[in-house]
């Protein structure tokens, strides 16, 4: 009896040992060879408020697949609806974007479509490198110019192809004008998303949009309605639409934000950034967990200290960021000044943008026109 217990737990032993050699290995091989899940980051904003350039803080980085305003082609192609039925198109569109599916373009692209075809293209380093183009290394800090030159002969199934071998994607977007038109992709177990909003002082983005019209229009109509859009308070009608939005936005990521958008909103005024780049900067890759190297440091810096003017749409060249951020206070007219004001107030104070009562205020650069945010 006592010989067939023996027999008995050494059989167990024998058992578990075996178990033990075979099969905890090669979990441990799995859970070494797991990829990370990448990381989906959305760059909310508005025309003229230097999405732009935040927007390349990001591509420039090795680690970021990146796309300018995708939904560019959803409003090109619906351009008789609204801004709010085209939601949905655009989130759509988004989503399959940020999981590297880019046979979402079919619908509002040719069949016979390249990569160039892509609008701004060029702006992405990951459509700039390999595998999507073979001309630079993907370590490169990639001049736009450059590529458009060298890198549009490629076809459009490179952009799906380079798309997957990033840990994250990061898309900057101006065409959404609610947060809760999001929840969905923040709820979605295939998605990590995160929302970096942007903002800019009312006053410097209607300065802006005066020298990008042409550019402007179909937007606007978008936005507003080509009735609305048009005649003398056609401008501010489109900004009072902005405004709003950034106001409910801003409410919904912040005040009494849902659970899941915890750790995933994240409020960035374009100001503080053209201030103190290189912080501001470090913040973003922080909340998008990205790693700040001493060569991006240095592209940063030399990007935000240059002498250009930034005037021309979707330029990201270098210039005095820090000077242009302030450009409107003397060159808009204080009439308009007061309008912008007017239709933006709400926005202003709630994000921290001191209004001014007369032309001197507006002319005395030694009053600092950015205050702290009310969070109230």
């Amino acid at each position: 009896m006592v010989k067939s217990k023996r027999v008995q737990v050494l059989l167990i032993l024998v058992v578990l040992s075996f178990l033990l050699i075979h099969f905890l290995p090669c979990s441990n091989n799995a859970h070494m060879e797991e990829k990370p899940s990448p990381v989906h980051i959305l760059i909310l904003s508005s025309w003229r408020s230097g999405s732009s350039f935040t927007g390349q803080i990001f591509s420039q980085h090795p680690s970021v697949f990146y796309l300018m305003e995708p939904a560019w082609h959803v409003w090109v192609k619906m351009y008789q609806n609204s801004a709010k039925v085209l939601h949905m198109a655009v989130r759509d569109l988004v989503r399959s974007v940020f999981l590297c599916d880019m046979s979402v373009f079919d619908a509002y692209m040719s069949s016979q479509k390249k990569k160039s075809d892509l609008f701004q293209w060029e702006t992405s380093r990951a459509l700039c490198s390999p595998p999507a183009c073979d001309s630079f290394s993907r370590s490169d800090i990639i001049n736009a110019g450059n590529c458009k030159t060298i890198c549009g002969k490629y076809p459009f199934s490179k952009v799906e192809e380079a798309c997957k071998t990033y840990s994250h994607v990061a898309i900057k977007e101006v065409r959404f004008f609610d947060l809760k038109v999001l929840y969905p992709l923040l709820t979605d177990p295939s998605l990590n998303l995160k929302i970096i909003h942007l903002v800019r002082d009312p006053r410097a983005v209607f300065r802006s949009r005066e020298n990008t019209v042409a550019e402007l229009k179909r937007d606007s109509n978008i936005v507003v309605g080509s009735q609305k859009a048009k005649g003398e308070m056609g401008p501010y009608n489109t900004m009072q639409v902005i405004c709003k939005s950034h106001v409910e936005i801003y409410k919904a990521g912040s005040q009494a934000a849902p659970s899941f958008l915890k750790d995933r909103y994240l409020l960035v005024r374009y100001e503080d950034i053209v201030r103190d780049p290189l912080a501001r900067a470090a913040e973003m890759y922080r909340f998008a967990e990205l790693h700040f190297t001493p060569e991006l440091q240095k592209w940063v810096h030399n990007i935000t200290h240059g002498k250009g003017n930034g005037a021309q749409a979707f330029d990201i060249g270098s210039r005095d960021a820090l000077r242009v951020s302030q450009t409107w206070r003397n060159t808009l007219p204080f009439q308009k000044i007061e309008k912008v004001q007017n239709v933006c107030k709400d926005a202003m104070d709630l994000l921290g943008y001191r209004l001014v009562q007369s032309e001197e205020e507006q002319k005395n650069m030694s009053l600092d026109l950015l205050l702290a945010q009310n969070s109230s």
